[in-house]
């Protein structure tokens, strides 16, 4: 399938940007195993030289009972926190008593004076001590210096013509561009950077119709989850009227007329609630080009069930719709289809019961191919005839020790992306499931591509690793060759860096994998600075892959470290579900022993360690932090989890129960409150040097989890910078501008440096 190289995500996930090299968004589709996703960066914060007056924030009929005493960092610079008001609020959960100081901070920043007020006086504060960091203005220079290089994005094909996109280095968005052959000039598509002055407005989607006449392309805004889409005739570059609104969680997918496409959408929320309520009600609809959004018809959805969602697909020959439907970040779905050549024919259901992943690959004639966990925890390829007149499933290629990722389906035969130990590896096989062959891959790293239409033979994929820049590679199906289309040119020498994967025991004995990352030649003398970082959720595979952040952080000397917690995807189902619900401890466990390995190996010691990760990252980093706060010199959690009871009340945080369980059941609430990091932190403990990071229109972990969190945590903090660094407009991470990006991770290595003591 090849639709849409640019795709949209589903509320899944979460963190790690593969393109532009800052850790910021993952994202998983739940309808195209092998979507692409792009991420651009930056804008401007403002450096605050003086110190300001703290504002005190106190609601009407609130009380100011929370006073922050002036703390001393190592550097003998006192702090003045915001006078934080807390509120007398107690929610019960199955007879227990749990107050809730902080949840006026709950409220939206958009409609709510005081919270605003809270976020200038907080950042305020954090920019001041940074603007203090005199190594600061150095490393920002020098990850201006390492982000000036083009990247591009991995080709698809649609319509006879090429697309990729492009980024000259520094530029806030990157651009769409096609060809018409390979070796002809490139045309300029879209140039996101003139929807904005600072370039918060971003391309999420981009999709072009089997004719190649329109591209429908998704606009996103200030990092919202938000999606409106327009249309672009790709003969003149001029838009036409249509604009679609209120479209969220969904990709586009055109009838192969070129007529119109299908998309996901939300019905439109109510006055101030957009940002903030749950998202429900979720419906496909078909869009007519040249007609109003009024007139589009509703394909699908399900009134009894409003919390469910659906994807779209229409496989590469135009002839089968498929409607795949989902419930929950746990891939469990439905799937119906619909033959396009019938033009009165239903939806028929295939797969009902949302117990097993059903992921299409593609089909060819009534033959649907399909990737599955169904009796295979690792994942197996499997079709089922349509046509026939009792239609059975059929398995093609068998589950394998390692575990499968993704198919695609180019050149008539099927390219299968496995995960050995974490790391990617490509196998070929016929449509018949016979091994055909391999594409090897340059090391220890990630591949990401791969898409193309089933009876063409080429496709693109890109390789990078913590060590290795992107490299875009061609590759001919028929002739097994392999060519570089495009390679990065980025100013540092690869070969002085070196990536290697360890193993390490857990505290139940479990044995994790590790990736190290670090300039040749490190000591094993404890006196390393250290970056452990790690996300263990999502069934989310962690693997190596290039970030000029990390890099920037290797130059200083640093150690990378980024361990396979449980709760991820590296080795299947089993080792996901073993880091979820009741079992969650597991992976702030397997964290914790990653820490201990790092020590006991004396690759570092605690002053020098550091550990980071953002969204389900950040409540990583937040519990772990609660658990062992003395295993660590300093942290930084990005837009995390951080109230692990109230977390499924907010626009896509229902999804995520499957992962976390519900504070609503009396087990589950237990195991969520023992461990939910704003629940839990403690005054008779010393915390390290901590900076939360998160946005103000990020409605995907909406802010207010990392508001509540570093109020009580500068509550109770004695020694050591706690801070809170808020951008605005900017979101989870998605679309974020190239020199907000840059800003942000200056900030966080300066203060890392301080933190670390970083010579």
């Amino acid at each position: 399938m090849d639709d849409a190289r640019i795709v949209e995500q589903g509320p899944h996930a979460e963190l790690i940007a593969l393109e532009s090299g800052a850790p910021i968004a993952i994202c998983r589709v739940i309808d195209r195993s092998e979507a692409m996703l792009r991420l651009s960066p930056k804008p401007q914060h403002l450096l605050v030289i003086v110190w300001f007056a703290a504002i005190a924030c106190t609601p009407s009929g609130e009380t100011d009972t929370d006073p922050q005493a002036t703390s001393q960092t190592r550097s003998n610079m006192p702090i003045q926190y915001p006078k934080t008001a807390t509120v007398e609020h107690v929610d019960y959960y199955h007879n227990v008593a749990v107050p809730d100081p902080y949840r006026w901070l709950e409220e939206d920043v958009r409609e709510s004076e005081r919270v605003a007020d809270w976020v200038a006086a907080e950042n305020t504060v954090t920019q001041a001590y940074l603007a203090t960091i005199a190594e600061r203005e150095g490393i920002e220079t020098r990850l201006r210096e390492l982000w000036d290089y083009e990247r591009f994005g991995v080709p698809w094909k649609k319509g006879g013509r090429y697309f990729y996109t492009y980024n000259d280095g520094l530029a806030n968005q990157n651009q769409v561009y096609m060809l018409d052959a390979l070796d002809d000039p490139p045309q300029l598509v879209l140039d996101p950077n003139t929807w904005s002055e600072d370039g918060t407005i971003a391309l999420a989607g981009f999709a072009a119709d089997p004719t190649g006449r329109y591209a429908a392309y998704l606009i996103q805004d200030g990092g919202s989850d938000w999606r409106t889409a327009k249309v672009r005739d790709l003969a003149n570059g001029e838009d036409l009227a249509d604009e679609l609104r209120w479209l969220k969680f969904t990709s586009v997918n055109w009838r192969p007329d070129g007529s119109g496409f299908y998309y996901s959408r939300y019905p439109e929320p109510a006055d101030g609630a957009a940002f903030q309520a749950l998202n429900v009600n979720h419906a496909v609809y078909f869009h007519a080009i040249g007609t109003p959004q009024t007139e589009d018809a509703l394909i699908f959805t399900d009134p009894d069930h409003p919390k469910r969602s659906y994807g779209s697909e229409v496989t590469d020959d135009g002839r089968f719709l498929v409607i795949t439907s989902w419930i929950s970040t746990d891939d469990r779905y439905e799937v119906r289809y619909r033959d396009l050549t019938d033009e009165g024919g239903a939806l028929t259901t295939l797969v009902e019961g949302f117990e097993y992943r059903y992921s299409l690959i593609d089909n060819v004639g009534t033959q649907l191919y399909f990737l599955t966990d169904r009796d295979a925890p690792k994942a197996r390829i499997v079709v089922i005839d349509v046509g026939a007149d009792t239609p059975e499933w059929r398995e093609i290629v068998p589950e394998a020790d390692d575990v499968l990722e993704s198919v695609s389906h180019v050149g008539g035969k099927l390219i299968a992306q496995y995960l050995e130990d974490a790391k990617t590896a490509v196998r070929i096989f016929t449509l018949s499931g016979e091994l055909a062959g391999t594409i090897p891959l340059p090391g220890i790293g990630s591949a990401v591509g791969f898409g193309g239409i089933g009876d063409e033979p080429e496709t693109f994929y890109q390789y990078s690793s913590f060590n290795a820049p992107p490299t875009i590679y061609r590759y001919d199906v028929a002739s097994n060759e392999t060519d570089v289309f495009r390679a990065a040119q980025v100013s540092f020498d690869p070969s002085e860096y070196v990536v290697s994967q360890k193993f390490y025991q857990s505290k139940d004995g479990t044995r994790v994998p590790i990736f190290l990352a670090h300039k040749k030649g490190v000591r094993r003398d404890t006196s390393n600075h250290t970056l452990l970082t790690g996300y263990g959720g999502f069934a989310i595979s962690v693997t190596p892959y290039y970030s000029t952040t990390y890099l920037a952080w290797m130059e200083m000397g640093g150690i990378l470290a980024v361990p396979n917690l449980r709760g991820g995807g590296e080795y299947g189902k089993a080792w996901h579900k073993a880091g979820t619900k009741l079992q969650k401890q597991n992976v702030f466990d397997d964290f914790i022993a990653a820490a201990e390995f790092l020590i006991e190996e004396r690759y570092t010691r605690p002053d020098k360690l550091a550990i980071t990760g953002g969204s389900n990252g950040g409540l990583l980093v937040g519990a772990v932090l609660n658990q062992r706060p003395e295993l660590f010199g300093a942290a930084i959690p990005a837009v995390g989890v951080m109230d692990m009871l109230r977390f499924h009340r907010f626009t896509a945080g229902r999804f995520w129960t499957d992962d976390y369980g519900s504070s609503e059941d009396p087990d589950e609430f237990q195991a969520l409150y023992a461990y939910s990091p704003y629940h839990n932190i403690d005054p008779a403990k010393d915390y390290p040097a901590v900076l939360v990071t998160t946005a103000d229109t990020d409605d995907r972990v909406v802010p207010g989890h990392s508001f509540k969190y570093i109020a009580a945590l500068q509550a109770v903090q004695n020694d050591e910078p706690t801070l809170i660094r808020i951008e605005t407009r900017a979101g989870h991470g998605l679309g974020t501008p190239t020199e907000k990006i840059i800003e942000d991770y200056a900030d966080r290595w300066a203060f890392l440096v301080r933190s670390l003591d970083v010579d």
